[in-house]
């Protein structure tokens, strides 16, 4: 995954002195600008849709039954007991909205930010460890009309980015009713979830000879791979021999999309985490980029033939890749505010008057002013009540005037 760095910010890199832990990255000032930028735009418009903000603790007590127990990090207390660096957001927004909030009121509109680590690294995250998510969850209910909002909500947010983006959902219940309509378990299971969501003919040939299954399942999973595209999707799967766990996804992915209300891509054969999700899954793709930008769906609750732990609050949400969302927005960036350097606080009072940075003089001598105002193209100076042209005569004045 590459990154933007502009002129006007020089570094002194020192190639193998200092190194980063694998997986781990700098992130630049002008970098941390978009970002925060970024950031600050999601946030508003998650508030402005009734999203409220929470925040969580890094450290986590380990839980073998975390859906990322095998990849986080995981430290010894003072007391021997086994903590976890945060490894996701849905859990811990869980854990919290059962701690402070379990008689409700619903629906519960929460969002959040802020850094996860892996200990494994993702491929999908460009191989790093460390990394920033944006997101909402969606609370204590079910429905269609709940559905379709959070599908509302997460193109809103990229479009607040001004990032067009196209949504595909699917679900992975219906896959999984049709391996159990042919009582598949076990290790077959896995495999054929993971052939038919990599739409891999080969590997799903393979894990059907090697689990002596059925020809008539394999033509039927074929079949699977070639579900997408738009509502006629749902109608042709439709007419495949189902059971009631797959025609009743395909009652809730035709429910979400009528009340949405406008196009969307149907991809049926989305069954990544199927025994996970209880419900539907989406995720935002950009045009050019392989890699989607936000993804997201439903959890928990006792869905019918969900495997879910029944404990666990109902709820939908959606997380936004902050470094992927950076390198996409990147590629047209938005033109930032000019930096002046300021002579004095009624300089830094003017420049912000107008809208512009401020960087404060912090010494007195001319020649090393103009050096550092040159090396970060400043090209204009804010003193007293006047924006003057960059000068070695107007910083010696100034100079002049403080002794």
């Amino acid at each position: 995954m590459s990154y933007v760095r502009t002129s006007f910010w020089p570094t002194n890199d020192r190639c193998g002195a200092l190194m980063l832990p694998e997986g781990t990255r700098d992130v630049l000032p002008p970098e941390w600008s978009q970002r925060e930028s970024l950031r600050q735009k999601l946030s508003a418009y998650f508030t402005a849709s009734g999203y409220h903000g929470v925040d969580v603790p890094t450290l986590e007590h380990q839980n073998p039954l975390h859906p990322q127990d095998s990849r986080a990090f995981k430290l010894t207390d003072r007391d021997g007991s086994v903590l976890s660096l945060r490894s996701e957001f849905t859990t811990a927004i869980q854990d919290l909205a059962q701690r402070r909030f379990a008689l409700g009121p619903f629906p519960l509109r929460l969002q959040y930010a802020g850094r996860l680590w892996l200990r494994a690294q993702a491929s999908e995250l460009g191989r790093l460890r460390e990394f920033t998510q944006v997101g909402v969850e969606l609370l204590g209910v079910r429905g269609p009309r709940a559905d379709a909002e959070l599908l509302h909500v997460a193109l809103g947010a990229l479009r607040a980015v001004d990032v067009e983006a196209q949504l595909e959902i699917g679900h992975p219940g219906f896959v999984d009713g049709l391996l159990e309509d042919h009582h598949i378990t076990g290790q077959a299971r896995q495999a054929l979830h993971r052939a038919v969501d990599r739409k891999s003919g080969p590997d799903l040939t393979a894990a059907l000879q090697e689990h002596h299954l059925p020809a008539k399942l394999g033509t039927l999973l074929h079949a699977v791979m070639d579900l997408y595209g738009g509502f006629e999707v749902l109608e042709q799967a439709a007419q495949l021999p189902l059971g009631q766990r797959a025609r009743a996804a395909l009652s809730e992915l035709q429910g979400a999309s009528q009340h949405f209300g406008a196009p969307l891509l149907f991809d049926l054969s989305m069954s990544r985490r199927y025994d996970y999700y209880t419900g539907f899954t989406f995720r935002a793709y950009v045009a050019g980029h392989a890699q989607q930008v936000l993804g997201g769906g439903r959890y928990g609750g006792r869905a019918e033939g969900a495997q879910a732990d029944s404990s666990q609050l109902e709820g939908a949400g959606f997380a936004i890749g902050l470094e992927r969302l950076a390198h996409i927005a990147a590629l047209c960036p938005s033109p930032s505010a000019e930096a002046v350097l300021a002579l004095g606080e009624a300089g830094v009072r003017l420049a912000h008057a107008q809208g512009l940075i401020a960087e404060r003089a912090w010494t007195d001598d001319p020649a090393a002013l103009l050096n550092y105002a040159q090396a970060r193209h400043i090209t204009r100076v804010a003193s007293g009540a006047a924006l003057l042209p960059l000068s070695l005569d107007t910083l010696a004045r100034w100079a002049k005037e403080q002794a």
